[in-house]
């Protein structure tokens, strides 16, 4: 896995061609534009790296990933009869960074003292389901699919929480971002779905503003979705709700307040924005000290996201533990 330490901090872009950002490498590429391209001439085939001017792509998607023994990649072909697309091999993805972090988490035993930390309240053992595949079920979350269904979702084209967690008390559904924002409105504004009848007029009792203020004025369309569908699911198993948004820490500071607002306030719901910079200090300050913690904190102090339009690099992180 490439990273701050491999990589060169300045690339040089031209019209056509742009740089090997592997340090010790003096070759370019013919310049990629408009859609990302898996293709030989953007190949190094020295590091197998897909480069582009801003980002580069693994050959092997494995190259990317932190934890890759047998059982997790076992898991990982499991997650993928599920999960709709994967661009796990590219520098940049939020589904590399969430695998990296959560798979972690899970492996050591410290999710729900993590989700205890974030929300306050007391957890004990806590199921970790990856973009909505339960190694429980051996597949799509049945509960997730029957809140798809009540709200008019098609399976195949529905909502894809990043994680779900499920504890004795709680649902957690927890969306992970990195290079991109919480603004998303619907390709067709005039496909409701049944966000509005659906689990009998559900959204009136989980929002003050209407589907229209939300989804399409505030652009939060992703957030209303996993909110509605989320905590509806949560009240037919008896748990409280938790929607938590991960960002980096420089970003979107005021989405907790911003999407709150449309929100009704209830002591078993909670909206909470918590940072992956966060996350990597409760895990320098809580977790054990042993060779996993080691290469976790290494992972956030090297990570990149690609790079600027000057072709300078971008650390993903604004500090390190």
């Amino acid at each position: 896995m490439f990273g701050v330490r491999d990589l060169k901090h300045r690339i040089q872009i031209t019209q056509t061609s742009v740089e090997y950002p592997v340090m010790g490498c003096s070759q370019c590429v013919e310049r990629q534009r408009r859609s990302f391209r898996r293709e030989e001439r953007f190949r190094c085939p020295e590091h197998k790296i897909y480069i582009s001017p801003t980002t580069f792509e693994y050959d092997n998607e494995v190259d990317n990933l932190l934890w890759k023994n047998t059982a997790d990649l076992v898991l990982l072909e499991a997650i993928k009869t599920v999960k709709r697309e994967s661009r796990i091999a590219r520098d940049n993805s939020e589904d590399a960074l969430s695998w990296n972090v959560f798979r972690y988490l899970e492996t050591t035993q410290q999710l729900a003292r993590l989700l205890s930390w974030i929300t306050q309240t007391e957890q004990h053992q806590a199921e970790l389901i990856y973009w909505s595949y339960s190694q429980k079920a051996n597949g799509a979350w049945p509960q997730l699919n029957k809140a798809r269904k009540e709200f008019g979702e098609n399976i195949q084209r529905s909502s894809e929480p990043d994680l779900i967690a499920v504890s004795e008390k709680g649902v957690f559904f927890i969306e992970a971002k990195l290079t991109a924002t919480n603004d998303t409105t619907p390709s067709d504004r005039n496909n409701r779905k049944k966000y509005l009848i659906g689990g009998d007029e559900w959204w009136k009792q989980v929002f003050i503003s209407d589907y229209e203020t939300v989804a399409i004025k505030a652009e939060k369309y992703e957030l209303f979705r996993f909110w509605l569908l989320g905590s509806w699911l949560a009240k037919e198993i008896g748990r409280d709700f938790y929607l938590i948004n991960v960002v980096l820490s420089g970003r979107e500071t005021d989405i907790e307040q911003r999407f709150s607002s449309h929100i009704r306030k209830a002591a078993n719901q909670q909206f909470k924005r918590v940072t992956w910079e966060g996350i990597s200090g409760y895990v320098a300050d809580n977790a054990p000290a042993n060779s996993e913690r080691s290469a976790f904190l290494a992972y956030f102090e090297n990570k990149t996201i690609g790079y600027n339009r000057f072709g300078e690099i971008e650390r993903a992180f604004s500090h390190s533990y």
